[in-house]
């Protein structure tokens, strides 16, 4: 998995030049039986890579333990407070400024990480969150996948497919099988756990690599009017 953290030289960056840089967020949560703890970080961090790899942005080393206190009831999950994540993200975005690079996107992979959208608000122009719902919903579109957004929140068929496409040795067996779809009214309050045992909500069986490389292409796509906005300061 080191492909996934970057590799380049202080020379290299300095021949970048580069003006915009991404920052990968993740978490460390529990996934179901049939996709690694690291799931949110590994997604955050390819789609960070492929991005990097299409336009001229300083590609950061993820942050792989993020907001997961609503799966705590899961063996390995591990969080850190809303307020650590703010502090985490702010003195990165401040560390860039001072090197020159006073644009950062962070590329979450969490839904639960709210607060990073307070902190894009805060920062009046400088930070962008990528992918926001509409980009999700294009990605989801563009792939066929079968089950709603919101009918596929967790180790569901999105995020299985990214996985069987970008990194399917850590697929196990038993996602064919682990479909489980429910309401989450009350998710904030009572956690996951009050609404499946298994820890998956979503349609894992119906996940594909070939829905999983449209989708990550499509969001690559995608980031051309994320990059174009934060620099020119104009809406698109």
């Amino acid at each position: 998995m080191t492909d996934l953290f970057p590799l380049a030289t202080t020379a290299d960056e300095q021949e970048r030049g580069a003006k915009v840089a991404v920052l990968p967020v993740g978490s460390f949560e529990q996934h179901g039986a049939h996709l690694p703890l690291a799931t949110d970080t590994i997604i955050a961090a390819t789609l960070a890579k492929a991005v990097a790899e299409a336009y001229p942005v300083l590609h950061l080393p993820p942050v792989t333990i993020s907001c997961s206190h609503e799966h705590a009831g899961w063996a390995g999950t591990v969080s850190i407070s809303a307020r650590t994540l703010h502090a985490v993200v702010t003195d990165v975005a401040a560390s860039l400024t001072a090197s020159g690079v006073e644009r950062l996107v962070l590329v979450n992979g969490h839904g639960g990480n709210y607060v990073l959208s307070n902190v894009v608000q805060e920062a009046a122009g400088a930070l962008a969150l990528f992918p926001g719902v509409a980009d999700w919903q294009a990605a989801h579109t563009a792939a066929g996948l079968r089950t709603s957004l919101d009918d596929d929140m967790h180790a569901g068929e999105l995020e299985t497919s990214i996985l069987l496409h970008a990194h399917p040795h850590l697929v196990r067996p038993g996602h064919e099988e682990a479909d489980h779809v429910t309401d989450r009214e009350h998710l904030l309050t009572l956690g996951l756990r009050a609404y499946t045992e298994s820890g998956v909500v979503g349609r894992p069986s119906l996940a594909s690599a070939a829905k999983g490389h449209v989708v990550l292409d499509t969001l690559v796509q995608r980031f051309a009017t994320v990059l174009d906005v934060l620099v020119s300061g104009k809406a698109r």
